[in-house]
């Protein structure tokens, strides 16, 4: 397992392998899979990051959803949707970590002008080949993710050959497309996309595997907060149901080595963090 350099994002040092990290979820938008209309206006998700500020160490703001069949919106819909939230986010809380989830460069670049200190780009710098290239010259963190397709078409039949060694290459390959954009080593992390053009064999195989992609140099962000597959498995179709099966599948991530969980539930996930963290990492 390769020694990771710690981040450092404002106050807090992300020292990679001591803990696992909690990312909490903040959609602003009317469609996402799970929370969709929830938090779109400046007072809700103030009210929402209030809730879930003493067990997350990372804020992902996103404002177009990624969910399957997804429809894309403008750059200029998604930039009015999260702009003001992540300015009163930025004046309300000085030290919190926040990420920009975004496939759009001129979104990230926008974001990050009003405070926003990283990058969470569902497809890896593939929609937009100034993305990478962004992050290399504002010297940002940015998490690359695993996506079969794009949102609209990525459930229609994924299919591959071996998923755990093709997610594996790819993923090499972005951090080494990432690194050659300017991207600085040790800042960028990886995500191999649970539920992004994949079947429940797909996502399971992924879980129990995670150790195959600890060898990567990079962070490891898992996101399988409120999942399909956990639906599936629990006979849960309303995604709010399904925090037992996250719970679950959190501690098995945490067994693998994720470094990071991306979550809805920040306060429930904290805890099965640190038990899991203390049988799993001997803390």
């Amino acid at each position: 397992m390769t020694k990771l350099t710690p981040w450092q994002i404002r106050d807090r040092q992300f020292i990679w392998g001591d803990r696992t990290y909690i990312m909490g979820i903040l959609n602003i938008t009317p469609d996402s899979f799970s929370d969709g209309g929830k938090f779109n206006s400046r007072d809700a998700a103030l009210q929402q990051v209030a809730q879930m500020l003493p067990y997350i160490d990372i804020l992902d703001v996103g404002g177009e959803s990624t969910r399957p069949h997804a429809q894309p919106v403008s750059i200029q819909e998604e930039s009015d949707r999260i702009l003001p939230i992540i300015t009163a986010l930025r004046a309300e809380y000085p030290h919190l970590p926040i990420s920009v989830d975004t496939i759009k460069s001129a979104v990230a670049q926008q974001a990050i002008a009003a405070g926003a200190d990283m990058i969470n780009d569902v497809s890896a710098g593939r929609f937009d080949s100034e993305m990478l290239l962004l992050a290399g010259r504002l010297q940002v963190p940015i998490f690359l993710m695993h996506m079969q397709g794009e949102p609209q078409t990525m459930q229609a039949n994924p299919q591959y050959q071996d998923v755990l060694k093709e997610v594996k290459q790819f993923l090499t390959d972005a951090i080494h497309i990432a690194k050659a954009c300017g991207v600085l080593p040790h800042l960028v992390a990886i995500d191999p996309g649970i539920g992004f053009g994949k079947t429940l064999d797909h996502n399971l195989e992924l879980i129990r595997n995670l150790s195959a992609l600890k060898t990567l140099p990079a962070p490891l962000l898992m996101g399988v907060s409120r999942k399909s597959f956990i639906g599936t498995i629990c006979d849960r179709p309303n995604p709010s149901d399904r925090l037992f099966g996250t719970i679950a599948a959190c501690t098995a991530c945490i067994s693998g080595g994720a470094d990071i969980l991306r979550v809805h539930d920040p306060k429930e996930i904290f805890d099965a963090c640190r038990i899991s963290d203390a049988i799993f990492r001997d803390i």
